[in-house]
């Protein structure tokens, strides 16, 4: 049996559908490994079994862990070891025996701490109605911190030495007191404010997770650089799971936006070649039926009538991404998200049953500007915040032009003929089982899902 790497990607503004896929995937493919390659905790990714009644929300374990794939956390992830300690507890409670023997993390992956989280969700409170749409987990702080301070920041590894992550604790409380006291002026009198201020000014925090940390190193395997080459050396398939989506990257997403990760495929294949891999290798990207946005920045396709006929239960507004907008499907968007991560394999698109009962099927085929019609946006030759600060605007100005479909699967084959792409899975559901998958000619080792 060969090796087997499956790279997934969203190719909107996230809650694609991604760890549906990747549970059915992992089912289908009998993977024995889920690598997250970007991102943190940030991450809601559902999984559902129809048979079990099972219902998991991924955060930082890999959406194959029900399926019994293990998880690494690669060194672009950025864990949060109270979130962590949480999630392996519902496992426990969904009947998985013990979470953390098939996790491993790499010892280079940075820690969001909860004063890093607080000053993240302040910067959101001061911005007032200028929001960025932050998740509010705290990554944007951390990656800054990383960006500024380097090696003094925390990592997985330093959790496996006492000394070393008291330091580092004091030390990033200190940053965090620092930039409370510049923002001090722009913050709102109100009680989320007062209340996310106070592990910043609470002194005590810093032995409380001393513990809860150092408890966590004695329960994981942190492991070193040269691991995940051993997983990609085991015979059979490692599904690399994304998280949020290819619109919402840090340089080509529509600043300001965007997130501190990038969300592109650059980070998977980055790490294969770190471990100069071989085998056979598939590219996936990962659609709805339809478009949806959960937080600030433009959405050209967004149609309020539709957000009221597609509700999502699992996405609502909440106090730092606040609302949850869906739009009809949109083709200049997608022909950019392709532009970014080509070539791709396959798509998989989900949510086809919520779209087989809606009155009527439409997609945005171009923007209306007042230069006349646009069918793509380019890509920038390298990558310049300022240049996707003007695409921002400019999508802001511009209006969809709407084109009727008259059934789901007459969207299937306009998506591939428009695209260029095939269409590998379709789902009508959250579970395996309402997966079809067109695979055969990937040479997996095919299961029923």
């Amino acid at each position: 049996m060969t090796s087997r790497a499956l790279l997934t990607v969203d190719l909107g503004f996230g809650d694609a559908g991604k760890g549906s896929i990747v549970d059915a995937l992992t089912r289908y493919t009998n993977a024995h490994t889920v690598v997250r390659y970007n991102g943190g905790a940030q991450a809601a990714h559902r999984v559902f079994e129809s048979e079990s009644g099972r219902e998991h929300v991924f955060s930082q374990f890999g959406s194959g862990t029900l399926a019994g794939a293990a998880t690494h956390l690669s060194r672009f992830m950025l864990i949060e070891p109270l979130g962590l300690l949480a999630e392996e507890q519902h496992l426990r409670q969904l009947g998985i025996a013990n979470p953390f023997e098939k996790l491993t993390i790499d010892r280079r992956a940075l820690v969001i701490t909860p004063f890093t989280r607080a000053i993240t969700r302040l910067r959101e409170l001061a911005r007032g109605d200028k929001r960025h749409g932050s998740c509010g987990v705290g990554i944007g702080e951390t990656m800054a911190d990383f960006q500024k301070y380097g090696d003094r920041v925390l990592f997985a590894g330093d959790l496996l030495d006492p000394k070393v992550l008291r330091e580092k604790l004091y030390f990033i409380r200190a940053r965090a007191l620092e930039k409370l006291r510049q923002l001090l002026p722009e913050l709102p009198k109100s009680e989320t404010a007062e209340a996310e201020q106070v592990p910043v000014l609470d002194v005590t925090w810093v032995d409380w997770l001393y513990e809860r940390y150092e408890y966590l190193a004695r329960r994981v395997k942190i492991v070193d650089e040269g691991h995940l080459t051993t997983i990609l050396q085991q015979p059979g398939s490692v599904i690399f799971e994304g998280a949020q989506g290819v619109l919402l990257d840090e340089w080509y997403g529509f600043h300001p936006y965007t997130t501190w990760s990038t969300t592109t495929l650059a980070n998977a294949e980055c790490l294969l070649n770190e471990s100069c891999f071989q085998g056979d290798l598939r590219r996936i990207g990962i659609t709805r039926a339809y478009m949806t946005r959960h937080g600030a920045g433009p959405m050209p396709s967004y149609d309020m009538a539709l957000s009221h006929l597609l509700p999502d239960a699992r996405n609502v507004t909440n106090p730092w991404q606040e609302e949850f907008r869906v739009g009809w499907l949109d083709m200049v968007l997608l022909r950019y998200a392709l532009e970014l991560v080509q070539p791709l394999d396959m798509l998989a698109v989900t949510c086809l049953d919520r779209v087989t009962r809606l009155p009527t099927l439409q997609v945005v085929s171009e923007y209306i500007s007042k230069d006349g019609p646009i069918h793509k946006l380019e890509v920038a030759p390298s990558p310049s915040l300022e240049y996707q600060e003007v695409l921002t605007q400019n999508l802001f100005s511009y209006r969809p032009h709407l084109q009727k479909i008259p059934s789901s699967d007459e969207l299937l084959a306009y998506l591939e003929e428009e695209l260029r792409v095939p269409i590998g899975i379709r789902s009508y559901g959250p579970s395996a089982k309402d997966k079809v998958f067109d695979l055969d000619d990937l040479m997996l080792d095919s299961r029923e899902a």
